[in-house]
């Protein structure tokens, strides 16, 4: 397989309660849950990108993202490698809601100490560390 230039992903742990909100997707993944986030856009801050992400796919709106680690994942079933930069989130008002349908079956919160089982292989990684790193580049 022909091997792809690394990609720039962003994400954002939303946390309320000791819970983490995670969505079951469609599409790639299909099944499993994942943070909220994407890929960043042509000329964006991760921050910047991040926000958008998060109302996009949840309706949530916050200035309160904080950075929280950043991870490098190569996938190679399907040859793919992203860097992650990940923003955590835990003062917001409202309830998230499902804004991508398309892209979403759900959104749910989850316990920290108990997360599903089928977590999306992009996220599982630093989801597994998420206690205990800020950095996770390796």
């Amino acid at each position: 397989m022909e091997q792809t230039k690394p990609k720039l992903a962003i994400n954002v742990y939303v946390i309320k309660d000791n819970k983490i909100l995670l969505g079951k997707r469609k599409k790639t993944g299909n099944g499993f849950w994942g943070l909220p986030g994407g890929h960043l856009e042509f000329g964006e801050s991760p921050i910047e990108g991040a926000k958008r992400e998060l109302e996009e796919e949840t309706g949530l709106k916050s200035d309160n993202l904080i950075y929280k680690n950043t991870a490098s994942v190569v996938l190679l079933d399907d040859n793919t490698h992203y860097v992650s930069v990940n923003f955590i989130l835990d003062d917001f008002q409202g309830e998230p809601q499902l804004m991508e349908p398309d892209k979403f079956y759900e959104w749910a919160w989850f316990d920290l100490n108990k997360l599903p089982e089928n977590i999306f292989i992009g996220h599982k990684k630093f989801l597994d560390n998420f206690s205990n790193s800020d950095t996770l580049i390796n």
